[in-house]
């Protein structure tokens, strides 16, 4: 048997589940998470308090455009991965429930 919530969780999963895997939406949904993990490196990195980081960002073939790509890497694989883990984790929650309520109607039977 399954409960309402369960339920329900599988009926809006079975109308979500195709439009939450693409990759372009995962990104953007993530993007908060990855500039979560972005800007302190980059505040860490300007702040000066961090001595060799200083020593670096002044030296003559230091390229800012290097750390900006870095940074934006960074960004898109977080937002990316970490959309994608909780699909996948939606999704084995959902194919549990199915395979739950066709035990359940097997036993019925």
């Amino acid at each position: 048997m399954l409960t309402k919530q369960e339920k329900d969780f599988m009926e809006y999963w079975k109308l979500n589940r195709d439009r939450q895997k693409k990759t372009f939406r995962q990104f953007l949904i993530g993007i908060p998470l990855g500039l979560a993990f972005a800007i302190p490196i980059f505040v860490n990195f300007t702040s000066g308090w961090y001595k060799r980081a200083d020593m670096i960002r002044g030296a003559e073939e230091f390229n800012p455009l290097v750390l900006v790509v870095a940074l934006v890497i960074i960004v898109a694989f977080v937002a990316i991965f970490s959309k994608r883990h909780q699909w996948e984790m939606k999704e084995q929650y959902y194919r549990e429930l199915l395979a739950k309520e066709s035990k359940s109607e097997m036993i019925e039977k």
